[in-house]
């Protein structure tokens, strides 16, 4: 190439314009101008070419972000066949030749992943309400958006995500949703499309699954009953366990006290004091320590866990008279608590802050948390972890343990010692 341009490298990625010139008047035909279309090319460097192509592109709002789920494993045929008796019985030599390859887990189309599209529903859709989940009733969860209180269902997409949950949305739980169009606006209904990210969780395993109890909480109140029924350490320990997994501070509530005539309470209670937890002693009847308790619950989010007959509900309807929550009698043939709390309700409090009473529990399965990582919720272990022999010390058959040590020597209560044991052993547990 020649000229001024000599130095300029044409490419395939030219850019045409097509203009129409002047009219060409030395040649008119039929006394009009003859109007010719000339050919612009636009000559491309190639620093320019180079920088057209690594640009990048702009992501269309409507495109959404691919996301990977998991399909439900429980109605996918099982890998392995178990059947052997029933295999042998209808054989005619009564002999069952097993399989040369087998696998364990299936591999079919509801084991795999699939891919979702995604959207940022705050930034598409600014006309969503945002509001916190009161309840859950069934398939519809309560949301209050400051002015009235909306059922919602939840939408697909956001089952399909978090489809390792019970249920996608819980009691305490920032959500945005949009109301239904139609009706008056009294029967009008919404629909959850997000949820915001969660803090201070309280959860549990349920079957194949994962339920959370409560979100967005600071502390939750364990409370245990002195008398009627019996108060259950290990239970205790478990919630501890979780609370503190779900970065929520655990306040012992010890309640009934004026049940405990021979000081076992008492003790119970003061296993965790020593501990450093902070422990309430209370009474619904005598109305012993319910200060204490207001301040605990004062400007703050908690959540009020327990089993079963403890006098959760009890203590609430003395916080604040006026709640009228239903309590329920011990059985007296095995005195144990009734379920009379069915499900968890958020509960605004006229000090400040709200509370989330929950139903009450006679277990807590807690195999959703790694094997290896109970021995940091236990705070007698935490200083004396670096002192065992072995860095991936179980604290139960290995030698130069400084845990056992301390449970040798008295500085660890025998019985917290075993709920570390059987959570550890627990079938099911994480690794």
């Amino acid at each position: 190439m020649n000229g001024p341009t000599a130095q300029a490298t044409i490419t395939r990625r030219q850019v045409r314009h097509y203009k129409r010139p002047e009219a060409d008047k030395q040649r008119p035909v039929g006394g009009v101008p003859t109007v010719h279309p000339v050919l612009d090319i636009r000559v491309v460097r190639l620093e320019e070419y180079r920088s057209m192509g690594s640009s990048p592109r702009k992501r269309s709002s409507k495109a959404g972000k691919k996301v990977r789920v998991r399909f439900r494993r429980n109605r996918s045929k099982p890998g392995r066949v178990k059947d052997w008796t029933r295999q042998a019985r209808q054989a005619d030599d009564h002999e069952v030749d097993a399989d040369r390859s087998e696998r364990v887990v299936a591999k079919g189309d509801l084991s795999r992943q699939r891919t979702i599209i995604v959207h940022d529903e705050g930034e598409s859709h600014p006309d969503l309400r945002r509001g916190t989940v009161l309840a859950m009733r069934g398939l519809y969860a309560e949301v209050d958006d400051g002015e009235r209180v909306w059922p919602c269902t939840v939408r697909r997409l956001l089952r399909t995500r978090l489809i390792g949950e019970k249920h996608p949305v819980t009691v305490g739980d920032r959500v945005r949703f949009r109301v239904e169009t139609g009706g008056d606006e009294a029967t009008q209904k919404g629909v959850i499309e997000a949820v915001d990210k969660r803090r201070g969780l309280l959860r549990r395993r349920t079957g194949r699954r994962t339920q959370t109890i409560v979100a967005n909480v600071d502390r939750a109140i364990i409370v245990s009953s002195a008398r009627e029924p019996l108060p259950k350490p290990h239970l205790i320990d478990r919630y501890i366990v979780a609370s503190l997994a779900g970065d929520v501070t655990p306040v012992i509530c010890m309640n009934k006290v004026d049940l405990d005539h021979d000081g076992s309470g008492a003790a119970v209670l003061k296993r965790y004091t020593d501990l450093g937890h902070l422990t309430l002693r209370t009474s619904a009847v005598t109305g012993e320590g319910i200060d204490s308790l207001r301040e605990v619950l004062k400007d703050s989010a908690s959540v009020i866990a327990g089993q079963s007959g403890v006098g959760k509900s009890s203590l609430l309807n003395v916080v604040q008279p006026g709640l009228k929550l239903r309590v329920g009698d011990i059985i007296e043939q095995t005195s144990k608590g009734r379920h009379t709390t069915s499900t968890a309700s958020l509960i605004r409090l006229e000090l400040g802050g709200y509370v989330v009473d929950t139903p009450g529990v006679r277990s807590f399965d807690l195999s959703i948390i790694p094997r290896n990582e109970f021995e940091a919720y236990f705070v007698e272990f935490v200083d004396r972890l670096a002192d065992c022999k072995f860095p991936d010390c179980t604290h139960i058959h290995e030698a130069d343990c400084a845990v056992k040590a301390a449970l040798e020597r008295g500085e660890i209560h025998q019985e917290r010692y075993e709920s570390y044991v059987q959570m550890f052993e627990e079938p099911g547990v994480g690794r």
